[in-house]
């Protein structure tokens, strides 16, 4: 195992075990590190107990051929060959590989965030018990302009559920407390002022303006992850997301600032709509809390 793997190291390249074998970032700087490959690739050789937070977003499996809502048009629902689902049994699979190398990676005191609906959360769900984390908070995430559901037979899906979980249960993982209770978060209407953060959180979906260079099909609005980030790290921590997307995560960490963002896409479109919106953050200030 090594032992003093720093991020500096990492965004030049990434070996394990003297091997000569490299994956280098399509982009990098001193706390922005971004990989075009498969998360699974690019995990193996990360060395173990490295990772401070890591942020999930893994593909829903949901795209079946249905129809759904977007800007008052029916649209269909599929978003990508990636988004397929290959059959409980395969998609089960996938799941239980990439968290278990979300769970070697993280440090004892780790903590990993996972986003689904119902069509992958409960497959997680049940394979963060079956690997031994320890489950903190299951987050009902309101969408308050979510889209109506068109076919009407069903109620409208108006949230998304967050799984919050632990790598070692003994171990004391960073939960910033005050800054959750005391914070201000505008854009929640259920968040009482000075009252303690519940776990319904209402958050819109992403404006406009975070869609600047694009929109990745499952974006997660920026208040949403800004507040995952500020709940569960600390400064100099390294925040992972292995399945990018748009890089709100990363985006996330930027705003904060003074963390260390590593992100994997297989995407060439979504990773260059990341380093776009770095580029456009990386000359603001960073926000204060």
């Amino acid at each position: 195992m090594i032992t003093n793997f720093v991020f500096e190291n990492l965004v030049k390249y990434i070996t394990k075990n003297g091997t000569t074998e490299s994956i280098k970032p399509v982009f990098k700087t001193d706390d922005f590190c971004l990989y075009q490959n498969d998360c699974l690739t690019v995990m193996a050789k990360f060395p173990d107990n490295y990772v401070d937070m890591i942020f999930a977003d893994p593909p829903y499996n949901l795209s079946n051929g249905g129809v759904t809502c977007y800007a008052g048009k029916m649209v269909s629902v599929n978003k990508g060959k990636w988004d397929k689902s290959k059959g409980f049994e395969a998609d089960l699979e996938f799941h239980e590989k990439w968290i278990s190398e979300c769970k070697r990676i993280l440090k004892p005191e780790g903590t990993i965030w996972i986003s689904g609906t119902q069509h992958s959360i409960y497959q997680c769900g049940f394979l963060l018990q079956k690997l031994n984390f320890h489950i903190l908070n299951d987050i009902a995430w309101f969408k308050p302009n979510a889209a109506p559901n068109l076919a009407c037979t069903t109620f409208a899906h108006s949230h998304e559920t967050l799984l919050w979980a632990r790598k070692d249960k003994k171990a004391r993982n960073t939960f910033n407390y005050e800054l959750m209770k005391n914070g201000t978060f505008s854009e929640d209407k259920i968040k009482v002022p000075d009252k303690q953060m519940r776990s319904v959180w209402s958050i819109p979906t992403p404006t406009q303006d975070e869609k600047e260079f694009g929109k990745h099909p499952t974006q997660k609005p920026l208040a949403l992850l800004k507040r995952i980030v500020l709940a569960s790290t600390k400064e100099n921590d390294i925040v992972l997301d292995p399945f990018n997307g748009g890089g709100t995560t990363g985006i996330a960490c930027k705003k904060i600032g003074h963390r260390k963002y590593i992100g994997i896409d297989i995407s060439e479109e979504y990773i260059s709509q990341t380093i776009k919106r770095y580029k456009k953050n990386n000359h603001q200030p960073a926000l204060h809390f």
